[in-house]
C-alpha cells in the first residue's frame, strides 16, 4: 500500500523547491492543494481509479501543474511532489539534465493525459535492491537538487 503525501507535506515540498531553485512562496488556491492531495487515492466501488503507483505519481505532477495552486513553481512542485512519492515507495526517477524540465512542459503545453505521464515515470525510474525510507524532508532535499 503507497503511503500518500499529504497537504502539509505537498506544502514543504513546494517551500523547499522554492527556496532552492528560486521563485515567489504563497499559496494561490488551498482547496486544489486539497484536491491534489486526494485524487491519487481515489477509489470507485472499492475500485481503484489509478491502479499503479507511477499512474498516482502521474495524478501527482499534472494536477499540481495544471491546477496551479502556487504563485509560482507550479512545475517544479509537480514534477518533485511525484518524484517524492515514488521514492516513498522505493523507486529513484534517474533523467539527464533537462528531461525534468522538458516533462513538465509536455505536461503544462502538450496537455500530457496521466497515462503517457505514467509511462514516462515508470521508463525513468529505478528500484533499487534495498530501497531505505527516508523522511520526506531529506526525499524533497534530493529531488529539489536534481531540478
Amino acid at each position: 500500500m503507497p503511503r500518500y503525501l499529504s497537504e502539509e507535506e505537498v506544502l514543504l515540498i513546494h517551500s523547499r523547491v522554492v527556496d532552492e531553485t528560486g521563485g515567489l512562496q504563497g499559496v494561490r488556491d488551498r482547496h486544489a492543494i486539497a484536491s491534489v492531495v486526494g485524487q491519487p487515492r481515489q477509489a470507485v466501488f472499492g475500485k481503484e481509479l489509478y491502479p499503479t503507483l507511477f499512474l498516482k505519481a502521474a495524478v501527482y505532477a499534472r494536477n499540481i501543474i495544471a491546477l496551479h495552486p502556487f504563485l509560482d513553481g507550479n512545475k517544479r512542485t509537480g514534477i518533485t511532489v511525484a518524484s517524492v512519492f515514488l521514492e516513498e515507495s522505493g523507486y529513484r526517477i534517474e533523467a539527464h539534465e533537462g528531461e525534468f524540465y522538458s516533462l513538465a512542459l509536455h505536461i503544462a503545453e502538450d496537455k500530457w493525459e496521466y497515462e503517457k505521464i505514467a509511462v514516462w515515470f515508470e521508463t525513468h525510474a529505478i528500484k533499487p535492491q534495498t530501497a531505505k525510507k527516508r523522511p520526506v524532508k531529506k526525499a524533497v532535499k534530493r529531488s529539489a537538487k536534481k531540478r
